[in-house]
């Protein structure tokens, strides 16, 4: 067996090592006072004194939430149309006792989905029935370019199956490795605390444990983790995802579908699921919605960005891939109970029904709602390569949508988030997230990065100005925020995925990153709100 290579050890721990040296509320800060690119909150409350806000519906598009946290159970929607318990759709929207919002993932006796396949897994099974053991040579004339994207799919499954059961073996490898180290330099060496200054202190004879050390002190350098526990845990959570990707999202054989009972090739079905929007696993969900909405002001866990705020919950992504089916019936859910702002953290680069999620978000756009989305984190071009779902309609193009990259809190030249997605044409903008400190299932909080992360600081600052200049549309807000960017153009970035110096301004369309203050003063000129 063959220690995983460094880069690989990194790219494994980008997402698992938080919050080492960066303030907890980083996100709220003000780049002139505090030297970090967060939405300078505090001076854009002081222009709001004085002035009445207004409850805004904000739709988290996600895992689930925990809606008893102690830091959001205060600002969790209520449908007032609902009679809770009495089994009965008091409100006659089609969704029996829906009181916090809705589960498109779960099954009428109360079950769920939890794990699911990724779409290139669902897309090659349907392919497979078709195209299995035929070669180009016997495929009709009519099928060749479906016969080779099947093809496609097929080696790039392969290929990833491959890639991750050698670096999740590698990777076991080397947690067995430091632990047998960690338990000779307790018994041996007396060491209590394994650290950079106590490794480095260790000389010793046996070449393999002064390899294992050597190793591990390079990784708790590179990385800036001075917790040994904190590294294992992270390596083991590594672990983890790749497991899950091979058990579940590149297994042909996995389909948990027949949970929710619906009949999953109409996708104009639309009353299915339960209303458990907490689920197996609302970690991802809980930390967006406290991003948005913590009770500010409380004395404990966290502040949100948006003080007048209800998170309206609706369950459509699983440890997995989200259905378009399902997604298509959040976002018409959301725009049909009074959501103003829609928050989609979640995207996949393949398909199944692009049709229904176009309509979806046209309905959205017909309802004044604006969406939020997250541009990716494969540290990829998105003027080359398509993420879904999209703004990019097979008809035009949607006109209330964001796509957002994430942004480090650290200074020029890492700046940008190390996986974010960029592109000066369809990324709008940058938001904090990059160690961003939130709410997590179960009276915790914990530090989280990725895009999926950076958009909901923007669904945040979006409803704090629809809360407060309650008398623009969608298309007003959007053109604030999008106006009113802190902009760091010549200031030189990393480019994601790459060692390349570029200038920030290249990266998205504004070259900038949102600012909530600056986006309340571009408000002021266009409303009349008191």
């Amino acid at each position: 067996m063959q220690k995983a290579g460094m880069l690989s050890i990194l790219l494994a721990l980008q997402f698992t090592l938080f919050g080492q040296t960066a303030s907890k509320s980083w996100m709220l800060s003000d780049y002139q006072k505090d030297g970090t690119p967060g939405i300078s909150a505090e001076k854009a409350y002081q222009l709001l004194s004085g002035k009445t806000p207004k409850k805004v519906v904000v739709a988290v598009i996600d895992s689930g939430v925990d809606i008893l946290h102690e830091d959001l159970k205060d600002v969790i929607w209520v449908n007032k149309g609902e009679i809770p318990g009495n089994g009965k759709d008091d409100d006659g929207n089609g969704y029996v006792d829906d009181i916090h919002g809705w589960n498109f993932i779960g099954g009428k006796d109360g079950s769920h989905v939890n794990h699911d396949t990724y779409e290139i897994t669902r897309i090659y099974v349907r392919l497979k029935k078709k195209y299995d053991g035929k070669t180009a040579a016997n495929v009709d004339k009519k099928d060749k370019k479906e016969f080779e994207f099947y093809e496609k799919i097929k080696s790039e499954i392969q290929k990833k199956i491959q890639e991750y059961t050698t670096e999740k073996e590698s990777l076991q490898y080397l947690i067995d490795d430091f632990r047998n180290t960690e338990k000779i330099l307790q018994e041996q060496y007396g060491v209590k605390e394994i650290n950079s200054e106590t490794l480095s202190s260790i000389k010793s004879s046996d070449e393999k444990l002064q390899t294992s050390i050597l190793t591990l002190n390079m990784i708790m350098m590179l990385t800036g983790s001075s917790d040994f526990n904190q590294l294992i845990k992270s390596l083991e959570g590594a672990v983890q995802y790749y497991n899950d990707a091979l058990n579940y999202g590149y297994n042909e054989n996995f389909d948990p579908r027949s949970i929710v009972g619906d009949n999953y090739e109409n996708s104009s079905e639309r009353y299915y699921g339960n209303n458990d929007v907490k689920g197996p696993d609302p970690s991802h969900g809980t930390h967006v919605a406290g991003i948005i909405a913590a009770k500010r002001g409380n004395g404990i866990g966290m502040d949100g960005i948006a003080d007048n705020v209800e998170i309206m919950v609706l369950r459509v992504v699983p440890n997995g891939d989200e259905r378009d089916k399902d997604v298509a019936n959040g976002i018409r859910y959301a725009a049909d109970n009074g959501a103003k702002v829609i928050n989609m953290s979640f995207g996949k680069k393949y398909f199944h029904d692009k049709a229904v999620v176009d309509e979806a978000i046209r309905y959205a756009e017909s309802k004044g709602v604006l969406m939020i989305h997250a541009g990716g984190n494969e540290a990829e071009d998105i003027d080359k390569e398509q993420f879904y779902p999209t703004r990019k309609l097979q008809k035009g193009s949607a006109k209330n949508w964001l796509e957002i990259g994430a942004l480090n809190w650290k200074p020029a030249p890492e700046m940008v988030g190390s996986f974010s997605n960029y592109g000066q044409k369809n990324l709008d903008l940058f938001a904090p997230g990059v160690d961003i400190y939130s709410t997590y299932p179960e009276q915790q909080y914990e530090f989280q990065q990725g895009t999926s992360i950076a958009a909901p600081v923007v669904s945040g600052v979006a409803a704090v100005l629809f809360s407060y200049f309650h008398d623009l549309k969608a298309a007003d807000i959007k053109k604030a925020i999008l106006s009113s960017v802190q902009k760091f153009h010549g200031t030189q970035v990393i480019k994601p995925g790459t060692e390349q110096m570029v200038d920030f301004k290249t990266l998205s369309s504004t070259g900038g990153v949102v600012n909530l203050h600056k986006a309340v003063e571009a408000c002021m000129k266009m409303s009349k709100a008191k």
